[in-house]
């Protein structure tokens, strides 16, 4: 049956296929950028595309949020994993930012502004469904996974919706067994799987008991979705949207009067210190196959430049064992069939060299302003959908 599924190793592959630009490097189903610099420190960054339409976005936008002269400036991290198709992936990574830079034009970031721009975006994206029902419904059954992470005047900002994750690398003498570095989880999983996510869902649903449901050996949002927090799944919102034309398998027979998932984020702010050496931002794809100390000490162990690609090689050998076969073979298997194996996996690995804002960067501002949307190399070769909002 895997054989079945292989194709020549070249195939598919030229010239083309592996194009470099100033931001990032394309080969097959990868794309990367194995080094860069931001405010703080540097970063590396990769893709895998394994759906038949790459489903992830990611952005890294580095320098002032603000036009003012004296506005905050820092370095915005985002993550998101797209489910039921691309777009509301698409659009978040084309507009979440711009609009949390709008809310920082006149004052600092805080908890607020963060939360504000998440539930913004998600009635942006309303608005397209709205706007499309007609000719695209199938925009209402998409949505995405969201995570953030800001730094800012020493501070890290984490805001998450979703089941993706960031997992901080922190000196701690007192681990031997990791050479002195400890793995610190500073989001929360929104998935149905963890309890205490269930029990939030039937306590803000009480007279609701299908609200979450174990189907297919997985526990489910209404049997349908297992994120209990996301930006779209307009369907799961208003149930307006939760009918024909869209599959049966969208719509919720019985209606409902309230939201059933929820677009605010949680969020965490950690004062940095010393002792704080690199963060990986990676979607739900990495996770499954590395935990989050594995994850660190991978990082720990390996050479900076391109050691995302390192992480995502890493949970592809696990992919490849969990199924019993090769990862030379897993290699070869084309985007869509690929999906049975794993999903699509984007990372991104923060370290953090210098909390106080370079010197350098007073003098050179231009260097560290930039934006990088990981993967647009990829996702437009394969796709060409990137530009549709």
């Amino acid at each position: 049956m895997v054989f079945s599924c292989l194709k020549p190793f070249w195939e598919g592959y030229n010239v083309d296929n592996e194009k470099r630009d100033s931001k990032g490097k394309v080969k097959g189903l990868m794309w990367y950028k194995d080094l860069g610099e931001h405010i703080y420190g540097e970063f590396s960054m990769a893709v895998m595309q394994a759906n038949e339409v790459v489903e992830d976005r990611s952005q890294v936008e580095s320098g002032p949020f603000s036009s003012l002269s004296d506005g905050p400036t820092g370095t915005f991290f985002g993550i998101y994993d797209g489910h039921g198709g691309p777009q509301a992936a698409c659009f978040v990574n084309n507009n979440l930012f711009q609009i949390f830079k709008n809310y920082v034009q006149e004052q600092e970031v805080t908890e607020e502004v963060i939360k504000k721009a998440y539930l913004a975006t998600d009635e942006e994206f309303l608005k397209i469904v709205k706007k499309e029902w007609i000719e695209k419904p199938h925009l209402a059954s998409q949505g995405t996974c969201c995570l953030v992470g800001i730094i800012c005047n020493e501070k890290l900002y984490v805001a998450n919706a979703g089941d993706s994750r960031v997992v901080l690398g922190r000196l701690d003498n007192k681990i031997c067994s990791t050479k002195g570095l400890r793995a610190m989880q500073l989001s929360t999983d929104h998935n149905a799987k963890m309890e205490t996510e269930r029990e939030e869902l039937q306590s803000l649903h009480p007279h609701d008991p299908d609200i979450v449901v174990l189907k297919h050996k997985a526990w489910r949002v209404k049997g349908i979705i297992q994120v209990t927090r996301s930006i779209g799944d307009v369907y799961l919102k208003s149930s307006e949207f939760s009918r024909e034309p869209l599959p049966e398998k969208y719509i919720v027979p019985e209606g409902f009067n309230k939201p059933i998932l929820r677009a605010d984020p949680s969020i965490s702010i950690l004062k940095l210190q010393p002792e704080d050496r690199f963060l990986i931002f990676a979607s739900d794809g990495l996770w499954d196959h590395l935990s989050n100390q594995e994850a660190v000490d991978i990082v720990y162990n390996y050479p900076r430049n391109g050691i995302a690609r390192k992480l995502v090689k890493a949970a592809l050998h696990e992919a490849a064992n969990k199924r019993e076969m090769r990862y030379c073979d897993l290699k070869r298997i084309e985007a869509g069939i690929r999906r049975h194996f794993h999903d699509d996996i984007t990372v991104i690995v923060v370290f953090l060299d210098d909390l106080q804002i370079r010197s350098s960067f007073l003098n050179n501002a231009d260097h560290f302003n930039f934006s990088i949307k990981g993967g647009a190399d990829l996702l437009d070769y394969h796709n060409n959908i990137d530009h549709f909002y």
